[in-house]
């Protein structure tokens, strides 16, 4: 997913447990979870603004963009600044697709 969570590295950074922001937040503790654990498909502003307020930061602390070829020039999982252009390779990629497509019908 573009979009990482890092809500874990606040709640270390705090000394907080999961269950006391979600009572802070007023969310539920699984609520939560799905949010810190990236399986969230939105998050809203109420609540992304409660998180900063109880966590003491900004959105940017707990949001963050990463592009989506997971792999990465440096294999962590971020685009590494490898001079690549990735919607280029992802298009070149999905023309290949198409092409073995056609060809094997």
């Amino acid at each position: 997913m573009p979009i990482a969570v890092d809500i874990d590295v606040m709640l270390a950074r705090r000394k907080m447990s999961v269950g006391e922001l979600a009572e802070r937040v007023g969310i539920t503790p699984a609520n939560l979870a799905v949010l810190k654990n990236g399986r969230a498909k939105a998050v809203r502003f109420a609540t992304l603004a409660a998180l900063c307020e109880a966590l003491d930061c900004q959105p940017g602390d707990l949001l963050r963009w990463e592009a989506e070829d997971a792999g990465g020039a440096d294999g962590d999982g971020r685009d590494g600044d490898d001079g690549g252009d990735a919607a280029a390779e992802r298009e070149a990629a999905a023309a290949e697709r198409e092409a073995a497509a056609a060809e094997a019908s």
